[in-house]
């Protein structure tokens, strides 16, 4: 752990750059901490989605090093490998889904918090959508309301964020999970399983979603389900958090600005290109050609979309507990108002 006195000398700069701030548009930085000699080293374990893009553009463009950290970023399988790493203390950060599962170790008393949100749902025009096979509806189902007692596929099934945003699409017919048949269909596979009438509808992404449309396999039947919401967070160690917490602030920090170099036009510039490829499997001509989650420039934690989650997990009873869970044992705002505070409040 760095000195306190470096640490202190930052916190001088940072006040500067709040008072320096409001002269600047977009919350641009204007000052720099105190550098660390040697660079505090930080392990991350992360599912190598475009959702978790701030962390490639501040490994890729240098601003963890800037900010003094030597960040090793380490891929995994799924959410709950990163989760198991992070409770045996392994990494520090994960970067992982928010589902079923977490809630109930929240519950238990997991000392593990979210710090940092990935990317966002978009406010509108959604590549995420609930669609209705072509089978189904020449058989007479054209409304939500007509899912009853239907096959609906989402990649996870029971308790998977793709159950979630199923569960609020139902919500708009009066209709919850227990509705409904899910059945899990990995994404890969949607459009085929829409094309054979083995569902009658499922939820779909990028590319899977457009195959099938363009097929006529599936039309759109509920889109723009959860506009704004956090699906996916940066997740930080309790011990990471409580024994390190200059590092998870500038850790936080550098997530920060790189959100604000993701902004508009910036968002397919060389240097994020190169960053997004790096560090994912994804194609430069697969990137220009889908369109971008939100990453929110002040990298605020949508805490009431996290309470609606838990409660859709809740009342579906997927949770092994039933009454709402405290939040607190959930967020920690701390670091993202620290950056802020650093950065000034950039216009959304």
């Amino acid at each position: 752990m760095f000195r306190y006195s470096i640490w202190n000398a930052f916190r001088a700069t940072a006040a500067f750059a709040v008072i320096g701030s409001s002269l600047l548009t977009g919350g641009a930085f204007a000052a720099e901490p105190a550098s660390l000699n040697p660079p505090q080293k930080v392990k991350v374990a992360y599912v190598p989605i475009m959702k978790f893009a701030t962390m490639y553009v501040a490994a890729g463009r240098g601003l963890f090093k800037k900010y003094g950290l030597d960040v090793d970023l380490e891929k995994v399988k799924s959410g709950t490998e990163a989760i198991a790493f992070l409770t045996q203390g392994s990494v520090d950060v994960g970067g992982i889904a928010i589902v079923t599962s977490l809630w109930n170790s929240w519950n238990r008393g997991l000392d593990i918090r979210i710090i940092a949100p990935g990317a966002l749902e978009p406010m509108k025009d959604s590549p995420t959508n609930l669609l209705l096979s072509k089978k189904a509806a020449d058989a007479g189902v054209k409304t939500l309301a007509d899912l009853k007692g239907k096959r609906i596929g989402a990649a996870g099934g029971p308790g998977s964020g793709g159950e979630y945003l199923v569960a609020k699409a139902l919500e708009r017919a009066k209709l919850t999970i227990r509705d409904v048949n899910l059945v899990n269909v990995s994404n890969p596979d949607i459009p085929a399983a829409l094309a054979a009438g083995s569902v009658e509808a499922a939820l779909a992404g990028p590319p899977y979603s457009e195959q099938s449309i363009k097929s006529g396999a599936a039309t759109m039947l509920a889109t723009d389900l959860t506009p704004g919401l956090m699906t996916v967070a940066f997740v930080g160690s309790g011990k990471f958090i409580k024994e390190r917490p200059e590092v998870a602030e500038r850790f936080v920090l550098a997530l920060t600005e790189a959100a604000r170099l993701m902004q508009g036009d910036n968002y397919l510039s060389k240097e994020n290109l190169d960053a997004y490829q790096k560090f994912t499997a994804s194609t430069e001509a697969a990137l220009k050609a889908s369109k971008p989650a939100v990453y929110d420039p002040n990298m605020a934690i949508p805490v009431k979309g996290l309470a609606d989650v838990e409660r859709v997990y809740r009342e579906n009873g997927r949770t092994d507990y039933d009454k709402p869970i405290d939040l607190k044992k959930v967020a920690d705002e701390q670091f993202i108002d620290k950056a802020v505070a650093t950065l000034g409040k950039a216009k959304n």
